[in-house]
């Protein structure tokens, strides 16, 4: 028996305008599904924005929240550690250097605390050096005292930082603003010796208080507390009253010893009828065994490598 002859399948017809329909994997939507989905979304915005808290959105918005913020919250707490650590670095370089500085700032106060004292007493003495410039009239290189004693060949001498370079030389009064401190022995360019007014080597003379009595001031030896002076009136018929005060009466051209320069004052006087004798005690005015800043009398206009303090107080 003869078979008919299969008819093809009739393949659907196309409509033009029509989107065609995937089945299966790969399905894409209609455009008029987009195109409505796009439309409903842009209406909802509208809406939300003119209604403000009011808008049919917000319940969705906060139920989303309350449902999402909890998973949020927990996901950066635990990435929290991991994202900071740069900053943890770059706080912990900060925070070393501020410590740093800061330590060095505390050392620089300790020091300037611990030296407050010190840095005081030299700044009076240099305001009292520029005070006896203009009291005594004399003009003077200001110097400080950079040794002492048993480093030289004299017991009782200083060693001061300014010599010759600085206008210093032999046989030149020093002072400080208490009084007599000695006369310089030798200089170098940069450094003097003076020797001591105690100095059992040291004969000064001297006048006393207001009658004008002349005599010899010379040293014990013995310098610091206890160091005093023996002085020999010219006339031992004169007898000083204790608390008199004495001056040097000065030298030619001012050498070795400037004119009424105060030495000291007179603690005690002991007579003897036997030998028809006094021994005058005069407590000088510095203590020697605290010399720090002192000046040595020079002429006024004296070139010199450092500040001149001059007769007037100004300084040059």
């Amino acid at each position: 028996m003869a078979r008919l002859p299969r008819r093809a399948p009739r393949r659907p017809e196309r409509r033009w305008g029509a989107s065609p329909v995937r089945t299966g994997s790969g399905q894409r939507p209609p455009t008029a599904l987009v195109v409505a989905l796009v439309t409903a979304c842009a209406s909802l915005m509208v809406l939300d924005t003119q209604t403000g808290d009011s808008s049919p959105v917000e319940p969705v918005r906060r139920a989303v929240g309350e449902v999402v913020g909890p998973a949020e919250a927990a996901v950066a707490g635990a990435l929290r550690p991991v994202t900071s650590v740069p900053d943890w670095f770059r706080s912990q370089s900060s925070l070393r250097a501020e410590v740093i500085d800061l330590e060095s700032e505390n050392a620089g106060l300790r020091a300037q605390v611990r030296t407050a004292g010190y840095d005081r007493n030299r700044l009076a003495e240099l305001e009292g050096l520029t005070a006896s410039a203009r009291d005594l009239g004399h003009a003077m290189v200001p110097a400080r005292v950079v040794g002492i004693g048993a480093s030289q060949s004299f017991a009782g001498t200083v060693t001061i930082d300014a010599g010759s370079s600085s206008g210093v030389g032999p046989d030149m009064t020093v002072v400080n603003d208490d009084g007599l401190v000695g006369r310089v022995l030798r200089v170098t360019s940069t450094t003097a010796t003076v020797l001591l007014v105690v100095d059992s080597g040291s004969t000064v003379g001297a006048r006393v208080g207001e009658s004008m009595e002349m005599g010899f001031l010379r040293g014990r030896g013995e310098p610091g507390e206890g160091g005093d002076l023996d002085l020999e009136l010219v006339d031992a018929a004169e007898t000083p009253a204790k608390d008199d005060t004495v001056v040097t009466w000065g030298s030619r051209d001012g050498a070795p010893y400037a004119a009424g320069i105060p030495i000291g004052r007179v603690t005690a006087v002991y007579a003897s009828l036997r030998e028809s004798s006094q021994r005058v005690v005069v407590e000088p005015f510095v203590d020697v065994g605290s010399l720090d800043v002192v000046g040595v009398v020079v002429p006024s206009g004296t070139s010199s490598d450092r500040g001149l303090v001059e007769a007037d107080g100004s300084l040059r």
